[in-house]
């Protein structure tokens, strides 16, 4: 269900859209007066409104709340399931080419992936950690993608840190209901992702993706010893952008019992 991400609450019963939304509604969507849009507000609640006014030489669009939104557990319905009661996803990814990670970026985002951590890692892009993973563009990526396919989950990326610091982030994530996962290209030390999760009621997962180079022997022994499970897919050679994608797809549907 395609939905409009708002940047402010309501505020008596009106929502106040203006600057580059209003083009989106008005020149995307081709709303008009007295049509229906479904609004995500900054707290995470899902309305219906109606169009109650546009003003062109202000460009300005007057939405009006008509209700809150069901809890959506009913996706077939084309509704969505509400954040809350979604799997925690990281993806922990290995900094690819800039085109290949915005990919990523808006993929994992319609997934519902809940944070996606840029990691400068042996074979990852030269000048990774100098990339601007907060700035504008990937905000607007992450917007667009919500819009799109729906997705009740805020996603956020955050700023790139090292191998080190992806093993620091993952310790303190771990525990009771918390599993994690690196794909790997080969098959040694691997385990079948339905085996590791088989039984378990998983709260939070993470999934780790290495860049065009894959990952290095001393990242996958150094994952392993933190608890890590290696994951090998017979399927055919992936790309890493294709590779992400892939893993969080088994992962979410493993996890979540879809």
């Amino acid at each position: 269900m395609r939905q409009f991400v708002s940047a402010e609450e309501p505020e008596n019963g009106m929502i106040r859209v203006r600057g580059k939304d209003f083009r989106y509604l008005r020149s995307v969507l081709r709303l008009k007066a007295g049509d229906m849009l479904s609004v995500r507000t900054p707290s995470g609640a899902l309305l219906a409104t109606t169009v109650a006014g546009i003003d062109d030489d202000a460009r300005k669009i007057t939405l009006s709340v008509c209700s809150t939104i069901g809890d959506g557990a009913d996706c077939a319905n084309g509704e969505n399931i509400p954040a809350e009661r979604l799997k925690e996803i990281t993806l922990f990814m290995f900094v690819p080419k800039p085109s290949k990670f915005e990919q990523i970026v808006r993929q994992a985002c319609e997934c519902g992936v809940a944070r996606i951590v840029p990691v400068a890692s042996e074979f990852s892009q030269k000048g990774a950690e100098r990339m601007d993973f907060k700035g504008e563009r990937f905000s607007r990526i992450l917007k667009e993608a919500r819009q799109q396919s729906g997705s009740a989950v805020e996603t956020v990326v955050e700023k790139c840190v090292s191998f080190d610091g992806a093993i620091s982030m993952w310790r303190e994530m771990r525990g009771d209901g918390s599993v994690a996962f690196v794909m790997y290209e080969r098959s040694e030390f691997t385990v079948p992702m339905a085996d590791a999760v088989a039984g378990k009621d998983v709260g939070k997962a993470a999934l780790f993706v290495g860049a065009e180079g894959g990952i290095s022997p001393r990242e996958i022994d150094a994952l392993r010893n933190e608890g890590v499970i290696p994951v090998h897919f017979r399927t055919n050679i992936l790309r890493c952008e294709t590779a992400a994608i892939y893993g969080i797809a088994v992962m979410q549907n493993l996890i979540e019992g879809m």
